[in-house]
């Protein structure tokens, strides 16, 4: 029961082996297949198992680990740790709703964190530049 591949040009039909069929074996092989299953076997029935794919919900734990260790500004990596961890917590419960909902929320605030984080550190350079510019410029008399 192999598929048949025909060679063109000509109309010859090979099996996988590469023996040609003869006429009368395609012949048969059409007349088979016109007349469909024998009378006493069962239906053919099919089965469909539909397999959950598990879509990969981000929960933002470590990059709010990284906040709450860098850039914790006003506690913001602190709170967006709690909310990852309650999306895992979620999602290990099978709560796909609700853990989007935290990691979404995870996600804001870290997003505020880094953005908060990088304008004082900015802000704190500049200022501590510009004090030591200034004191250099007092100390030295320039």
């Amino acid at each position: 029961q192999g598929s048949n591949v025909t060679a063109l040009p000509s109309l010859r039909l090979w099996c996988p082996q590469g023996v040609p069929h003869s006429q009368d074996t395609v012949k048969e092989e059409q007349e088979v297949a016109e007349m469909g299953p024998p009378e006493g076997s069962a239906p053919m029935t099919s089965t469909v198992i539909t397999i959950p794919r598990e879509t990969p919900h981000r929960d933002h734990v470590l990059w709010s680990l990284f906040s709450t260790l860098f850039l914790n500004w006003c506690c913001l990596g602190f709170v967006a740790f709690a909310y990852s961890v309650r999306a895992r917590d979620r999602k290990m419960v099978g709560d796909i709703i609700g853990a989007q909902s935290y990691a979404s929320t995870a996600k804001c605030l870290n997003i505020w964190a880094l953005v908060l984080g990088l304008l004082l550190t900015i802000t704190l350079i500049a200022v501590f530049a510009t004090v030591s510019a200034v004191n250099f410029r007092l100390y030295f008399r320039i």
